[in-house]
């Protein structure tokens, strides 16, 4: 199984030209579209979205992950397994949370290069083959990196901030719901917002934090648009307090 997990949006080629490179590189393989909305360009964010939502997958599923607004640097390609599945992507901090939050990690700076390789589109020239070559159990041409790319520079477990914001204005934010004190109100563009169960646990129009089916610490109105009511926008801090 191949999962898709990139910042490409639903709008022009993209997502289908990826699946036509995995069409023809690994064509009976499914492919499920995870996401392709995650915040353009937001490496951090992406990094602390992703290990929220991989654990619905089974053993040996390949992320093919594309944030990268990097495209055609120096940056490196990896394909990094951890805990029994595969990642594969650039090496700009996208792994970063999944490789520090798992039990068993290795990881391959990716030397093969396919005979075409455009300058801005490695996800359906490289990423792409590389991920079907790994579904089926095949490694192409790499080493392996010793440390991995991210111990020397630890983030934070849990981020303070809004990673997501989906398409009903409900903000997620890097914050683990498991550690979330829920007698603690929640500040956000100085205001206070306090626990609630359920969307309809409060008034109609009233804005309050809750852990979501992700796991994480999420912002909401019920019935409205968090992002809309408090201007919420990617990378805003906030505090648990």
């Amino acid at each position: 199984m191949i999962v898709l997990f990139t910042d490409f949006g639903w709008n022009g080629p993209y997502v289908g030209q990826l699946h036509a490179a995995l069409a023809l590189a690994a064509p009976d393989e499914r492919v499920i579209d995870l996401m392709h909305d995650v915040s353009r360009h937001a490496v951090r964010a992406a990094a602390y979205l992703l290990p929220s939502l991989v654990e619905a997958f089974p053993k040996d599923t390949v992320f093919l992950c594309v944030v990268d607004p990097g495209v055609g640097s120096e940056r490196r390609a990896v394909a990094m397994r951890a805990d029994d599945r595969w990642y594969v992507g650039p090496d700009n901090g996208l792994f970063q949370i999944v490789e520090q939050r798992a039990a068993r990690v290795e990881c391959h700076e990716i030397l093969w290069r396919p005979p075409q390789l455009s300058t801005s589109f490695h996800g359906r020239d490289l990423f792409a083959p590389v991920a079907a070559a790994l579904s089926k159990g095949e490694l192409p041409e790499s080493r392996l990196l010793t440390p991995t790319p991210r111990q020397a520079a630890k983030w934070p477990d849990c981020l303070a901030e809004v990673i997501y914001i989906d398409a009903f204005g409900n903000a997620m934010t890097g914050l683990l719901a498991e550690r979330a004190d829920k007698r603690c109100a929640l500040l956000v563009h100085g205001r206070d917002l306090a626990y609630a169960a359920t969307f309809s646990a409060v008034a109609h129009g009233c804005a309050f934090w809750y852990c979501n089916s992700s796991g994480l610490v999420e912002i909401a109105v019920n019935q409205g648009s968090a992002a809309d009511l408090l201007g919420l926008r990617i990378g805003d801090p906030l505090e648990l307090r």
